[in-house]
């Protein structure tokens, strides 16, 4: 559960979070709970920011315009080897090891990440088998 928390906003951030809240069609108190939370996971962790898209608002990874959760999905798919995960994505090492550390912080989103891009995979699989698709085709 949440705990209250009392501050002052100057007039003009108000009015801005208060626009931006209205075009996003949440209230504002919503919005401003997000960017808290996000500074700080930012401020945590600076090679990580955050962006909407088709399936929610996710943690992305500074300058490469991949979600952490493929990056870590990525050394998942390595055995959990960094650099080998860094030399297939064509990273450099530093920024696929903050994407595991982030991870490491917040295990139980991006593990829901990887888990419903694992269910949306095999859901496509298997329309493309029933499609009678074939391998030659």
């Amino acid at each position: 559960m949440s705990s209250p928390i009392s501050f002052r906003l100057p007039p003009g951030t108000i009015d801005r979070l208060t626009g931006r809240a209205g075009g996003l069609r949440i209230a504002p108190r919503t919005l401003a709970q997000r960017y808290v939370e996000e500074g700080l996971r930012m401020d945590e962790h600076p090679l990580v920011r955050f962006a909407d898209g088709p399936a929610g608002r996710r943690a992305r990874l500074l300058g490469t315009g991949l979600d952490v959760w493929e990056v870590v999905a990525i050394v998942r798919d390595n055995d959990g080897d960094v650099r080998a995960a860094a030399d297939y994505a064509e990273l450099p090492t530093g920024l696929v090891q903050a994407a595991v550390i982030y991870a490491s912080s917040f295990p139980d989103e991006i593990d829901g990440w990887i888990a419903l891009n694992d269910r949306d995979a095999e859901r496509a699989h298997a329309d493309w088998q029933r499609s009678g698709a074939s391998v030659s085709e």
